[in-house]
């Protein structure tokens, strides 16, 4: 079945349909790893977005129970160069075409990407819809009907219901069984924005015992936890719409418990310390982000995918810049007493491991906290 693929100024691209058929708009953004786009999808950071990979063949290894990174695809679409149809891993379970029909998303292929991505970083992130039903000219008009990410408050959308333990099965599939992963030393709540899997395996590595709340969730509700520190998950939408959840981590701010934000975490942890954020023209996304740690002078490369940034011209005085993004000089890590937060995974999945010393450091600062 044939389908288009229409952004905001026009630009329209012919291809083939796979997964479910249908109509969906987003925000198109372009994403450069080479592996894990059923990690991509499933993370709920994507929520209202068409993703376009760069990589020229997606779909080798099909998709499996194990590396999604939450229950609900929140992806819109997916636009890919070539799809293999033909998937090959001992740990396949279904196509990729099959896992996209089961999670409503569209896709389109035979497309080039080259030509996509040009576009998308010429004139930035744009509105955008994928189709097998509707012409170029009414697709067109709808798209540029609908929101930009600016002004969206997405965290909502993807947040939990109701307070959830971690359970065992959050890093089962990455191999860490109970009796050898690391003492629960540390009750932690995690604010979800948006929270992946593969974050709260990392937490419980380190010796996390995890609580995992909504984003409107108080900080009084918090604080009556009683936890030895507070993650803010990544997520997706603009930051500064996020009033509830800057209220209540200038309010946690004054317990002066250890506070670890990742991404939508680390900016509205930049908001609650009284700094800006703005949105990237095409923003970062992508296993591959050099990233300077100035304190421990190493350069670490990293899995990111974001639209907005903090504004280094607008840290207050007593809040530290201490990461930087090689690639444009974008502020990548702030650091304010027992606060701190980087604008990118060192959880992975997908991407590098370079990172993953982040969460030892959240463990180090509950330690020293503790005594």
């Amino acid at each position: 079945m044939k389908a288009i693929l229409v952004f905001e100024d026009g630009s329209t691209f012919d291809g083939t349909a796979f997964g479910e058929r249908g109509t969906r708009f987003g925000e198109a953004i372009f994403n450069t790893s080479m592996t894990g786009y059923q990690e991509i999808l499933s993370d709920p950071s994507y929520a209202g977005q068409i993703v376009v990979m760069t990589a020229p063949q997606i779909g080798n290894t099909g998709t499996n129970d194990d590396d999604d990174e939450a229950e609900v695809v929140q992806a819109r679409g997916l636009v890919v160069r070539e799809l293999s149809l033909v998937p090959s891993s001992w740990r396949t379970k279904r196509s990729l075409p099959e896992y996209m029909s089961a999670h409503g998303v569209v896709g389109i292929q035979g497309v080039d990407t080259r030509a996509v991505t040009r576009v998308l970083r010429d004139k930035g992130a744009q509105r955008a819809g994928i189709s097998t039903e509707l012409s170029a000219e009414e697709l067109l008009k709808k798209v540029r009907e609908i929101p930009s990410m600016d002004g969206q408050d997405l965290a909502s959308d993807v947040t939990c219901d109701a307070p959830v333990k971690n359970t065992w099965q959050a890093w089962q599939s990455a191999g860490v069984h109970a009796e050898s992963a690391a003492a629960l030393n540390y009750r932690v709540v995690a604010i979800d924005f948006g929270i992946k899997r593969n974050i709260l395996r990392r937490l419980r590595s380190v010796g996390c015992d995890v609580t995992v709340v909504p984003a409107s969730t108080s900080a009084k509700e918090i604080l009556d936890l009683k936890p030895h520190g507070v993650f803010l998950s990544n997520g997706p939408g603009d930051p500064a719409t996020l009033d509830y959840a800057i209220e209540t981590v200038k309010e946690l701010l004054t317990s002066k418990l250890p506070i670890f934000g990742i991404c939508l975490g680390h900016q509205i942890l930049a908001l609650a310390l009284g700094a800006r954020t703005y949105k990237l023209e095409f923003g970062h996304h992508g296993g591959n982000h050099p990233i300077l740690d100035e304190a421990l002078g190493r350069v670490d490369i990293t899995a990111q995918n974001h639209g907005f940034a903090v504004d280094p011209k607008s840290l207050p005085e007593g809040v530290v810049a201490t990461h930087w993004n090689l690639y444009d000089k974008t502020l990548a890590g702030i650091e304010s007493g027992q606060a701190f937060g980087v604008q990118y995974h060192p959880e992975a999945s997908p991407g590098p491991h370079d990172a993953r010393h982040l969460f030892e450091r959240f463990a180090t600062n509950m330690k020293r906290n503790a005594h």
